[in-house]
């Protein structure tokens, strides 16, 4: 019998027979470990050099592995870099040429635009000089047209009459001179300016004797320009005294006559070499004029015309000059009275405002029931409207 504190157990208990028989198996499974563990222990010192050894190869090899691992990223970054590298000069070049191929292609472009304009711009001008030629074709013709003109005398006559004509249409209105007219002598003068008295209708004369002057400037030797210059003389002195013989009539033309010369170059060589010439037409009353000189001369006729009609019309002027003061007379008397209607209208519409004020004063009143306020006999009495108040 074996006791337990208050428990008693007794051998022949299956039960306690199975408890001794566990407890016993679990003290030899535990002395089993126990050797087990020891066994291990000196098992496990013995493998620890080897373990070591184990280790330290496994280190070399971790070592010799992160070294392979180094290089190989060392040998992937030397890779990328030369990619990128080759790539970088790649696009580079690519960059280059792309500008090599722009700048030559503008240059070329540049280049055929320069030798289009060129080419064009030479063009223009073979054109203008094409222009040029025919216009100096055509000069030479019309200087060849006007030589064979010249050369004649009833051309020259013609040519000088037109140009006379054409100045003085330019001038002068046209009811104030007259071509080819007729004088009472029977004579036909070139041009007739009416001008009034004094100092009268005066002649111009647009015939010229060239033949003189054309000698004169074909003169090479001394000899012919003395000869020319003899002719020239007696062929202007013999057309001066012509003038004032034909064209200046007493009653009936004015005391004077104009010669117009169509050529300026003429009129200069008159002036420059020959002025005992001029002198002498003066003294004829027969003034020589040029085409600039005679411009000045109508200009001034013109005036002349425009002065005479201003008193021929002076009559009619005072007559409109006194409607006119009788228009402003009454467009005075009218704006007085208009004045005076706006005066009126300005005091009409101040009482008006003065009788709106006093109604609006009174409605106000009227709505505040302020009764109180008005006068004691206002109630009893009717209120008194002004003319104002009734007008308004």
């Amino acid at each position: 019998m074996i006791q337990l504190g208050d428990m008693t157990l007794t051998l022949n208990d299956p039960l306690t027979l199975g408890l001794l028989l566990g407890s016993a198996a679990l003290v030899i499974l535990l002395i089993l470990m126990v050797a087990m563990l020891r066994a291990a222990g000196r098992q496990t010192r013995a493998m620890d050099p080897m373990v070591g050894q184990m280790n330290l190869l496994a280190q070399r090899v971790q070592n010799l592995s992160d070294g392979q691992q180094q290089l190989s990223g060392g040998l992937h970054h030397v890779s990328e870099a030369q990619a990128a590298s080759q790539t970088k000069v790649l696009a580079l070049m690519e960059q280059r040429l792309a500008e090599v191929s722009r700048g030559m292609s503008e240059s070329l472009h540049g280049t055929a635009t320069r030798t289009a304009r060129s080419l064009g711009d030479l063009h223009q001008r073979l054109e203008a000089i094409d222009k040029a030629q025919a216009n100096i074709e055509k000069l030479s013709g019309n200087v060849l047209g006007l030589q064979d003109i010249l050369s004649n005398k009833q051309t020259r006559g013609a040519f000088g009459e037109i140009q006379l004509h054409d100045i003085v249409g330019k001038a002068l209105p046209s009811d104030s001179f007259t071509m080819q007219a007729t004088l009472s002598n029977g004579k036909r003068a070139d041009c007739l300016i009416h001008l009034p008295n004094p100092p009268g209708p005066i002649v111009i004369d647009s015939k010229f004797p060239l033949e003189a002057y054309e000698a004169l400037r074909r003169a090479d030797t001394q000899w012919e320009r003395q000869e020319a210059s003899r002719a020239m003389k007696t062929a202007v002195r013999a057309h001066i005294k012509a003038i004032s013989e034909k064209y200046i009539l007493e009653g009936e033309t004015a005391d004077g006559a104009l010669m117009f010369l169509p050529s300026e170059a003429v009129y200069a060589e008159l002036h420059a070499n020959f002025p005992e010439l001029v002198r002498e037409g003066f003294a004829a009353k027969v003034w020589i004029v040029s085409p600039t000189t005679c411009m000045a001369t109508l200009n001034t006729m013109r005036a002349v015309l425009k002065d005479a009609r201003m008193r021929e019309q002076a009559g009619a002027i005072r007559k409109e000059l006194a409607a006119l003061y009788s228009d402003v007379d009454r467009l005075g008397t009218r704006v007085e009275n208009l004045d005076r209607h706006f005066g009126q209208a300005a005091k009409d519409i101040s009482e008006i405002k003065i009788s709106a004020e006093k109604a609006g004063k009174r409605a106000r009143r009227l709505d505040n029931f302020d009764f109180e306020e008005l006068a004691p006999d206002t109630a009893a009495q009717p209120l008194l409207v002004s003319t104002a108040e009734k007008k308004a």
